[in-house]
């Protein structure tokens, strides 16, 4: 894996995003860390009934456990940039400024743009 994050917590961000993807062989992982320094991890959801990002999921567990806000975030996907909908779901849960990286499965980040 190579990792392009000087942060050791964003790299932890990486890790995290990359072995949730990993365990269940989904489409994408994210993690954010809110701004108490806490992380958390989802895949992408692909249910009949249910479609939800990776970057949905970990913002949706974040805010239902209380959340005020992210410090950053990291995306794993084989998409060449960030769905406009994952940064609008970032933006609406913690505003403007948080970065936001993406990056290939192996790893690689591939971008880094901000809310």
């Amino acid at each position: 894996m190579q990792a392009d994050l000087p942060d050791p917590d964003d790299r932890k961000l990486l890790t995290l995003a990359r072995s949730t993807r990993a365990r269940i062989q989904a489409d994408e992982g994210a993690c954010v860390r809110d701004t108490d320094g806490r992380t958390y991890a989802g895949a992408s959801v692909r249910l009949p009934s249910l479609q939800l990002s990776a970057v949905g999921v970990a913002v949706a567990m974040a805010a239902s456990s209380g959340a005020q806000g992210l410090e950053a975030v990291v995306v794993l996907t084989d998409a060449p940039v960030l769905a406009e909908g994952d940064l609008s779901v970032v933006r609406d849960f913690a505003g403007g400024g948080v970065p936001v990286h993406l990056a290939a499965p192996d790893g690689t980040v591939v971008a880094s743009l901000t809310s």
